[in-house]
């Protein structure tokens, strides 16, 4: 049997079900917070940073993320402050310098408020959001790939870098990744990098209430919990 807590989320009463996370609760309740490595079916582990929230607990906050914070009796979240949004504006730029030939971080990145990338672009090919690995071990129950290496070296890839026999073929980890739909322009070339920018109308419809769902088409490319 269910058991439910009472939250406050951006100044609103939610009743939601004990140990779902904060950002599944906003999402059902249609509070927009922005994610990348979120899958609605896999464990999180917060590794792109994007659904930061403020916890105020006692009169002082903890900024978290909030795919990996549990309800709770009481708890008072803030998701749209200014610090939040500040904080989330540089995550949001950082991961576009790192790969902006990925739709889904160029959508986030205009969701976010990033009006221009003050890093070097690197044109890598992946952000490290453990999609594909998640998918592939908790779904599937292969485990044929994982995380190889630390800090700047740090990959996915094959157990020693040969394809095992026990990996299934099933194409989950590629349908997974932000990285396999390109911009809308088409891919682009090592040293030719920008900031996109081109969907930013869609922003319009969300101006009013900023930190309410309006099902904006920023979502599509990555599999916002509200397409999932």
């Amino acid at each position: 049997m269910l058991q439910y807590v009472n939250v406050n989320i951006d100044g609103a009463n939610i009743r939601a079900p004990r140990g779902t996370s904060v950002l599944d609760t906003a999402i059902e309740y249609g509070i927009c917070i922005p994610h990348l490595c979120h899958v609605s079916y896999l464990s999180d582990i917060g590794a792109c940073r994007l659904c930061i929230v403020e916890h105020v607990v006692n009169g002082r906050s903890n900024i978290t993320t909030s795919c990996t914070l549990n309800v709770e009796e009481g708890m008072v979240i803030l998701t749209n402050t200014d610090r939040v949004r500040k904080l989330r504006r540089n995550i949001a730029e950082l991961l576009v310098a790192q790969a902006p030939n990925s739709r889904a971080i160029q959508d986030m990145a205009v969701r976010c408020g990033v009006k221009e990338v003050r890093y070097p672009f690197r044109n890598a090919d992946c952000v490290l959001c453990g999609r594909c690995v998640r998918v592939c071990a908790e779904v599937w129950q292969a485990r044929a790939i994982g995380f190889v290496g630390r800090g700047k070296d740090r990959h996915v890839d094959y157990p020693f870098g040969v394809r095992p026999d026990f990996c299934k073929l099933c194409g989950s980890c590629v349908q997974l990744c932000p990285m396999t739909i390109t911009p809308c322009d088409g891919p682009m070339k090592p040293g030719e990098e920008y900031l996109c920018g081109k969907c930013e109308s869609q922003l319009m419809i969300a101006e009013p209430t900023p930190d309410s769902c309006v099902w904006c088409k920023l979502g599509e490319s990555f599999g916002c919990g509200r397409y999932a």
